[in-house]
């Protein structure tokens, strides 16, 4: 408790920093959610990408990033342990915060697109185990992620497949692809604004005060879903293309539809991404704050001060802009060959399986969810459609990423207790 008192404002300042550097590390790794699948399709640069995911990321974080967060990232852990000792929280969330965003770092770097939400899971798990014991885990919540690790990219996977397999039916398979093109096109794109606009409603708007029931969600998915319809099937109309160009000149007009659309998809999971997974960076900054604040005090839910969105927002955008292109490239363009109509089927059926993790209470990771569609989409396409060797790394980084979190957090907790004598 001296400790509180006496390096309040230190600890309070160490832990914005850490914080900060957690965030960094969710734009340069996470971020790829949202765009990789716009780059590697060709429908956008990495230049334009980056701008786009700028903007929308931070809109995401700072506007619905969560008036109020819960100080225990996701209950993996039971603070009634720590109500003696609550500089060992403390000390704990900022080894967490600083574990986790240097394994997304040194994973950015080499590419591998890995989970932040798993990350900062496993560097609380880690201090958690060091500082009061197992008794203080929640292990059925720990159960739950490992469970989702196989469950996730499943889901996504299967969903992407069928939904890349329908547009070869209805479309690409046909003898006029573009009449099929301007009948089936406005039905894909009234899905992605249904799923885009439950994605958001569920993952964003809550957090800013618009609580909408469960009934009222669906409801204005559904008139949103079918304006999108409506201007869909306009906009196709109004587009000259030449009914008598081959083939392949048809298939190039069809793909330009659905590089537009993919766009649009991007900027709503972006925007998702930034509401949502801002919470792995300012959860335990705000639980830090707020014990600080508290003189020593566990609150079971954490006020955020004004400071901590932008923060956070900030955070990401830097890690995007500066690291935030090599994991956009291994998701778009490392795991197999991808067109805009395959970039769009894999980012609907990333945010379906979103949609359905958060009707369910899935533990879930946009990474593997994103990952597992893509995959999904290239074995629509046969086995060696993808890159057996990038797979591999990838699923290795999953696998490590919990234990890596933990082990490195508790050598960070151990530091920061002989720092300040604890």
């Amino acid at each position: 408790m001296d400790i509180i008192s006496s390096y309040g404002t230190v600890l309070v300042l160490v832990a914005a920093a850490v914080g900060f550097f957690m965030a960094y590390g969710i734009g340069a790794n996470d971020v790829a959610n949202a765009m990789g699948t716009s780059v590697g399709s060709k429908a956008l640069t990495i230049k334009q990408a980056i701008i786009i995911a700028m903007i929308f990321e931070f809109a995401g974080a700072y506007l619905a990033g969560g008036e109020v967060t819960s100080t225990i990232r996701k209950g993996i852990i039971d603070a009634a342990p720590f109500a003696d000792i609550p500089e060992l929280m403390v000390l704990g969330m900022i080894s967490a915060l600083f574990a986790a965003g240097s394994w997304l770092l040194i994973a950015s770097f080499l590419g591998w697109p890995v989970s932040t939400t798993h990350s900062i899971i496993g560097a609380i798990i880690g201090f958690a185990l060091v500082a009061v014991g197992s008794e203080a885990i929640q292990w059925t919540k720990v159960a739950g992620i490992v469970g989702s690790w196989v469950v996730t990219p499943a889901l996504s996977g299967f969903i992407a497949y069928l939904i890349f397999m329908s547009a070869q039916k209805l479309i690409f398979d046909t003898n006029n692809p573009l009449d099929n093109a301007k009948r089936y096109v406005p039905i894909y794109m009234g899905l992605a604004g249904f799923v885009m606009s439950l994605v958001t409603i569920k993952k964003g708007l809550k957090h800013i005060g618009i609580n909408l029931g469960t009934v009222e969600g669906y409801a204005l998915s559904v008139a949103i879903a079918v304006l999108i319809g409506i201007i869909g099937m306009l906009a196709i109309k109004r587009l000259k293309m030449d009914p008598k160009a081959d083939k392949a000149m048809q298939f190039n007009n069809v793909e330009k539809v659905f590089a537009v659309l993919m766009v649009l998809t991007a900027c709503c999971m972006a925007f998702a991404h930034g509401s949502n997974d801002v919470a792995n960076a300012i959860g335990p900054l705000a639980a830090v704050v707020n014990i600080v604040e508290n003189n020593g005090e566990l609150a079971k839910k954490a006020a955020l001060a004004w400071w901590i969105l932008p923060l956070g927002g900030l955070g990401i955008v830097m890690g995007l802009a500066i690291l935030g292109k090599k994991v956009i490239k291994t998701i778009g363009e490392g795991i197999t060959h991808l067109t805009p109509s395959r970039g769009f089927a894999a980012e609907l059926a990333a945010a379906s399986t979103v949609v359905i993790a958060s009707g369910t209470g899935l533990p879930i990771s946009t990474t593997q969810t994103l990952v597992g569609a893509v995959l999904g989409v290239g074995m629509a396409r046969g086995i060696a459609a993808l890159n057996m060797s990038v797979i591999r790394n990838i699923v290795v980084s999953w696998v490590i990423t919990l234990p890596v979190g933990a082990a490195l957090a508790i050598v960070i907790f151990y530091i920061l207790r002989t720092v300040f004598g604890v």
